[in-house]
């Protein structure tokens, strides 16, 4: 690989509100084997006052088997993460718009194996999740047997959630309002609950009917978000496998609303909107003492 430019060039998008900044490992030179840039660097650039402000960062990289493109994803922690559903529509309008490619369905491996992201006629884009995975050892979480839903206690409270993997571990709770759920004193508790090895995005649940859900999202490694496609997608097939929903759910989030539609075979297709907001420039050498 040749030497690093001490420029680095990058893209703020959006998926309702869920925001990232996206970096171009086709055209510059990114680590292959390592992150993009150190840990603390990306916490000083996701950091919204002192930084450029985002909740994952996303990487843009050639693949390595048959795909189309490899894409990595970072928490705002510096963390690696394997699933981004909102991150994903974000990476496919990216490569579109870059001229990196002209396929409508396109291939990208991740952590968690390969998805296809397809582009609609009217600018949303559809994201085959691949199909959830509900063996604790799969999620991962500490649990004798398979179940609809688990207990979790920390102290002298016990909550009731179900889990699932999207590519990434979820557990998703049902709360009468989501307004009023205990989304920023609760999140954190079960995000790091120790039955979940790997720490765990914790989703809280409206049911307004078996067509409609409301949802808010405490992701781990970047606390609460405007949106989570794979919260969305874990939230709506948890309530499927307890009976509570239909095939197709939309998902209004505190960003915006999703498609979310399962059969019980196959993947869950999320579909939704994907923004840019503007292309920067960054001088590596500034953040060189992060």
């Amino acid at each position: 690989m040749p030497p690093a430019s001490s420029r680095l060039r990058f893209t703020k998008m959006h998926g309702l509100g869920n925001d990232f900044m996206v970096l171009d490992g086709i055209r510059q030179p990114l680590p292959e084997d390592a992150a993009p840039l150190p840990p603390a660097v990306m916490r000083r650039l996701a950091d919204r006052h002192f930084g450029i402000g985002f909740d994952q960062l996303l990487v843009v990289q050639p693949a390595r088997g048959n795909a189309d493109f490899r894409y990595r994803i970072f928490n705002a922690d510096g963390s690696e993460t394997g699933q981004c559903g909102n991150g994903a529509r974000c990476f496919a309008r990216f490569v579109r718009e870059e001229g990196l490619t002209d396929k409508h369905a396109i291939r990208v491996e991740t952590a968690s194996g390969e998805m296809t992201l397809h582009m609609t006629d009217d600018g949303l884009v559809t994201v085959d999740m691949g199909a959830p995975r509900w063996a604790p050892a799969d999620i991962p979480l500490r649990a004798e047997r398979e179940a609809d839903t688990y207990f979790l206690v920390a102290g002298q409270q016990a909550w009731e959630v179900s889990a699932v993997s999207l590519g990434n571990p979820h557990c998703v709770q049902l709360v009468e309002n989501v307004d009023t759920a205990p989304v920023a004193s609760v999140g954190p508790i079960l995000e790091s609950h120790p039955d979940f090895p790997e720490r765990v995005n914790v989703g809280f649940m409206q049911i307004l009917d078996r067509q409609h859900i409301r949802l808010r999202v405490f992701e781990r490694g970047s606390g609460e978000t405007l949106a989570c496609g794979s919260g969305a997608c874990a939230a709506v097939v948890s309530g499927q496998r307890r009976g509570l929903l239909n095939d197709t759910v939309t998902v209004s989030l505190p960003g915006g609303d999703l498609r979310i539609r399962y059969t019980g075979e196959g993947g869950v297709l999320m579909t939704g909107p994907a923004s840019r907001v503007y292309d920067g420039e960054l001088n590596r050498d500034a953040w060189s003492d992060a």
